[in-house]
């Protein structure tokens, strides 16, 4: 790698390319960080907090939201700074670890929701099944699976990448991604483009499973109205985080892919960092609302609350 990349980092474009006043950012941004934070661990408390939360599907939906934390974790806090002090600068290492994080939070939530559709398919298609199905024992390992695969797996690509010796040390971007630091690279990259595209298949496995999983479900729900009644109250949200999250990744796809000169700067932040916005802070509300037990909790000690004052 030269030595201007080893020693300085890597240079953030983002932001500096719009219009917009960097305050204006800032105070937009540190008002979405803060709702991401507050909501997510609003739920997570009160999972955690509520005896009779402690089911497999709201145990599933407490790594969502702990995700939901980590992924944004990565990102927010070093961008808020660049805006404060107009540094648009990264180093090398923290590239590495924004790289990991913000991975992690991808693979991590396609793996939950997998894990969470598994759990509606069993609860839906095999009721008299779920409590010999669904042991504590089995939940670890799903919770593991959840976690580790997608820290291996984005750790492997990351150390991949550190192999790599890079000619230049700008990234078109408001955060350091896997692509555009290997698109910095003087030496071939077929070994990091093939690992890229199994670590691609792998996802589209996990979609191809809900998918399936989705459509054993939807039969059943034809069924019998007390399954539909399930699968609206449960089922439904699981299916909006999944089609959000997806759009999402769609959305930062393009960006990085096809991005053209024609764009406003504004749309452009936007869509390259839509599946860090939209997704943590909606998720939340999403569940807390729909799901009945969850709003039972959440707004039934607020009227008891009011009662006592």
């Amino acid at each position: 790698m030269d030595n201007i990349s080893f020693n300085m980092g890597f240079t953030l474009s983002g932001l500096m390319e719009s219009k917009v006043n960097k305050y204006i950012y800032f105070v937009l941004i540190s008002i979405v960080y803060l709702l991401i934070n507050v909501f997510n661990l609003i739920l997570i408390v009160t999972i955690i907090l509520e005896r009779a939360l402690h089911e497999p599907m709201y145990i599933f939906l407490c790594n969502l939201c702990f995700n939901g934390l980590f992924g944004p974790a990565g990102f927010y806090p070093k961008l808020l700074s660049d805006l404060v002090y107009g540094i648009h600068l990264i180093s090398y290492n923290g590239c590495l670890l924004q790289i990991f994080v913000i991975y992690s939070y991808v693979v991590c939530e396609y793996s939950i929701l997998m894990i969470m559709a598994y759990d509606r398919f069993v609860a839906i298609c095999k009721p008299l099944e779920y409590h010999r199905i669904m042991r504590s024992q089995t939940i670890w390992k799903l919770i593991l699976f959840s976690w580790s695969f997608p820290c291996i797996t984005v750790f492997t690509g990351v150390m991949l990448t550190m192999r790599l010796q890079l000619c230049g040390s700008h990234i078109d971007k408001s955060y350091c991604d896997n692509w555009s630091v290997v698109k910095l690279s003087c030496v071939p990259t077929t070994i990091n483009n093939v690992y890229g595209f199994t670590v691609i298949f792998l996802m589209i496995a996990h979609a191809v499973f809900i998918v399936y999983t989705y459509m054993k479900l939807i039969c059943a729900c034809i069924k019998s109205k007390d399954s539909r009644n399930k699968f609206m109250q449960t089922c439904l949200p699981h299916l909006v985080s999944l089609i959000n999250f997806t759009t999402a990744m769609l959305f930062d796809t393009m960006f990085s892919r096809y991005k053209s000169k024609d764009f406003p700067p504004s749309l452009l932040n936007f869509l390259q960092l839509e599946f860090l916005i939209i997704p943590p802070l909606l998720n939340p509300i999403i569940y807390g609302l729909k799901l009945a037990e969850v709003r039972k909790t959440l707004f039934g000690k607020c009227k008891v609350t009011k009662i006592k004052y």
